[in-house]
């Protein structure tokens, strides 16, 4: 479960999206992944920049790291500063898909938290499913397309407004 508190963060999710992509974005959807240390929030957004539809995937962390690559920092209200970072140059991010690739990770729950206890379960915006196949090499997809069939394992993101394949095997 990601367990997420009602908190103000600085700036938005949507602000960091915008600055870090170069131009406005819609959110059309949203799902996470557990961190299986749970030290580290990894969720990924589908997005409307323009004429283009993207698949963004952050990572949220308590302390900076080497060998990632640093999008932003946040200050949210309840944990203290964030350091936000590509998910796909994040190892913690890259191990949630593998494994939800592999058949080995589900989505994540989001559970919202206040006072110590779960208030609310609040469903996703967007869901995720896997269709089984080979393949040994991770590929998260950025620019969201029609992807040719393959017979590489691949995660299939569904939103109100459509669907799309977001990783894979090959």
């Amino acid at each position: 479960m990601a367990v997420v508190h009602p908190a103000t963060i600085t700036p938005t999710k949507p602000e960091v999206l915008s600055a870090w992509l170069g131009g406005q974005v819609e959110v059309l959807g949203t799902y996470r992944y557990d961190d299986p240390a749970g030290e580290v929030g990894v969720e990924a957004f589908v997005v409307h920049r323009g004429d283009e539809l993207l698949h963004v995937v952050l990572t949220y962390r308590g302390a900076p790291i080497d060998g990632a690559t640093q999008v932003a920092t946040m200050e949210h209200s309840v944990l203290g500063a964030r350091w936000v970072y590509d998910g796909t140059t994040d190892p913690v991010a890259l191990g949630c898909y593998a494994r939800a690739l592999r058949g080995e990770q589900e989505q994540a729950a989001v559970e919202i938290w206040q006072d110590g206890e779960v208030v609310e379960v609040r469903e996703p915006t967007a869901t995720v499913s896997r269709e089984p196949g080979t393949g040994s090499s991770l590929a998260i997809v950025g620019e969201l397309a029609a992807v040719e069939p393959s017979d590489g394992a691949r995660l299939i993101a569904t939103w109100n407004r459509g669907s799309a394949v977001v990783a894979r095997l090959i």
